[in-house]
């Protein structure tokens, strides 16, 4: 598996419950949001607890990679995302776009512009991964004769990423709302 970009790793190795979980709140607070948290642990039961926690909390519980003995939790620190305005004009939902993807072609792209961590645990099969923060320094990589099919957790990236391609040029370019929070169709993962 390829390296994973996290913003904070914080050892909780040898602690068990509820250590894990009190260093990783502490942890939280000094992230920004939309930051990645990797917490390495020997519990077993905090992959359990780590995912709960998360969701209570309102934060993102990505995926739980084990090396050995180590568990290493990804988190995704809460922006507030979902509660933000969108402006891009052209969107499809979800359901749209998984019944475009029963008859692929090669004019439709789907732009996945969360972070990598995110990606590796759950993305749209063929999907081009370029995290949001990436995508002014890497707009070439993108296919401007194309339906760009921009996707991210909740649809709030996705409309920057649009609206960014847009203003550089791009004409065929759509939101997937409400993006992977709530994508029942195919994926795959890393």
């Amino acid at each position: 598996m390829e390296s994973l970009k996290t913003d904070l790793v914080l050892d909780a190795k040898g602690l068990a419950c509820p250590m894990p979980i009190v260093k990783t709140k502490k942890a939280m607070t000094n992230l920004d949001a939309g930051q990645v948290l990797e917490v390495q642990a020997t519990d077993k039961g905090s992959k359990a607890d780590i995912k709960a926690w998360a969701e209570s909390s309102g934060h993102q519980y990505l995926g739980t990679i084990e090396e050995g003995d180590v568990l290493k939790h990804y988190l995704r620190k809460s922006s507030g995302e979902e509660n933000l305005e969108r402006k891009h004009q052209t969107i499809i939902s979800n359901e749209e776009l998984q019944k475009k993807l029963e008859n692929p072609s090669d004019t439709i792209t789907i732009l996945d512009v969360r972070e990598n961590a995110e990606f590796v645990f759950n993305h749209i099969p063929n999907a081009v991964s370029i995290p949001l923060g990436e995508l002014e320094n890497r707009i070439n990589e993108l296919n401007r004769e194309c339906e760009i099919f921009v996707v991210c957790r909740t649809g709030t990236r996705s409309d920057f990423a649009a609206q960014k391609l847009t203003e550089k040029g791009f004409t065929n370019v759509i939101n997937v709302v409400p993006g992977m929070s709530e994508w029942t169709g195919k994926f795959e993962t890393l």
